[in-house]
């Protein structure tokens, strides 16, 4: 009696190992959606860090190419201003020297000088490079959250470099 019963039924349920395989493709599965969820206003921060970088790289570079000054102005956010599509529209510059723009996007800004001497940018902060290399120097210091991207500016060189502070 005992012996029909195993050969009708021969294999009930699931072993051991299919269990623990399928298990660790859920983990995995869960890893590789679990952070995206949770770092889109950290890739958006990254995203407007890199994007201010170039800027001041393009300026810089336009600067020297050129033999014209080449000013980078940056902006604080004016999302809640009725006229920011038209600043985000428009572009400025002159015979004698170019501007290029950016504009923060839900991040604080900051600017420190040449003499150390931090100040949060209330309205916008310029960085003039000169076609010689030099420019006006600082930091800007962006700022979301926990996290602070601090892009130097040599007054000397003009290069420019980035560095992240996490806390």
């Amino acid at each position: 009696m005992n012996n029909s019963v195993i050969q009708r039924f021969p294999y009930r349920g699931f072993t051991l190992l299919e269990l623990m395989v399928v298990l660790a493709i859920l983990a995995m599965g869960t890893l590789l959606l679990y952070p995206n969820i949770g770092s889109v206003s950290a890739r958006s921060f990254t995203a407007q860090v890199r994007e201010a970088s170039s800027l001041l790289n393009y300026a810089r570079r336009t600067a020297v190419v050129t033999g014209q000054p080449t000013t980078a102005s940056f902006y604080v956010d004016r999302s809640d201003e009725e006229n920011a599509e038209q600043f985000r529209a428009s572009t400025y510059s002159t015979s004698d020297e170019r501007h290029e723009r950016w504009q923060a996007r839900g991040i604080a800004l900051a600017y420190r000088d040449s003499t150390d001497q931090r100040q949060a940018v209330e309205e916008s902060v310029d960085v003039t490079f000169y076609p010689e290399g030099g420019s006006t120097g600082g930091a800007l210091i962006l700022s979301l959250n926990a996290r602070e991207a601090v892009i130097s500016i040599d007054p000397f060189s003009g290069r420019v470099a980035t560095e992240y502070r996490d806390d």
